[in-house]
């Protein structure tokens, strides 16, 4: 097949390296085409050197899943947005897009608003956005999210501190303070409860909004992954 994925010198290298468990040795002595391998030829020099075809395309799907991840942007070094941009074969059917939503409804638990902009395809549930959207080259599919309540959370967290901070300065001033320490204290501790939250609680949303982007993904290929009814009027 012409259109059949073939992977270039770095993408082959980081295959073999992934398939051969990290080594970055055997890796870097990985072939090299000039055209590209195809998954099946990339199997056949793994059997050369020993490597089974089901390890080789583990390590594809790995290279695979991980193209088209958004880096995720942070505040106070906490995630607060993920993305992933997946590039589509073709543009999506009518039936196609009505299955994904199902999928995206699933994944995500929630209802969500489906609209439509000429070629244009949305879900949303809140922060939450799924498109549809033709590019220069095709279509692509573009899931994105952000925490909305975690700025909020982060300037409570940092006011109370600085708060608490402003207190004890002026109560260091004072020649007898006596307990009203335990004013800055009460402060304090609201503040860095607030900021802890965030640092224990982002981190996994992140991750599980990956997962979940990742299988959307994968699934969205799965449907194009045969040509389009020739008699779909989308």
């Amino acid at each position: 097949m012409t259109d059949e994925r073939r992977y270039g010198d770095q993408e082959i290298r980081r295959i073999f390296n992934l398939a051969m468990g990290g080594d970055e040795t055997a890796g870097a002595s990985a072939p090299s085409a000039t055209d590209g391998l195809t998954l099946a030829q990339l199997q056949d020099v793994g059997r050369e050197v020993g490597l089974e075809p089901e390890r080789v395309a583990r390590a594809a799907m790995l290279l695979d899943s991980d193209e088209g991840v958004l880096p995720r942007r942070r505040t106070l070094g906490m995630p607060t947005s993920v993305g992933r941009i997946v590039e589509l074969p073709r543009a999506m059917t009518d039936r196609e897009w009505e299955l994904l939503v199902s999928e995206l409804r699933m994944t995500f638990s929630a209802k969500g608003r489906v609209t439509s902009h000429g070629n244009l395809r949305e879900w949303s549930n809140g922060n939450l956005h799924a498109f549809v959207e033709p590019t220069e080259t095709g279509h692509r599919l573009r899931l994105t999210t952000f925490k909305g309540d975690a700025m909020s959370i982060n300037a409570i967290g940092g006011f109370f501190l600085l708060f608490a901070l402003m207190i004890l300065v002026v109560l260091l001033g004072k020649e007898d303070p006596g307990g009203r320490f335990i004013v800055p204290i009460l402060f304090a501790l609201v503040g860095g409860g607030a900021l802890a939250t965030n640092v224990l609680a982002l981190p996994r949303w992140a991750n599980e909004r990956e997962e979940q982007m990742e299988y959307i993904a994968n699934r969205a290929k799965a449907l194009l992954a045969t040509p389009a009814p020739e008699d779909d009027d989308s």
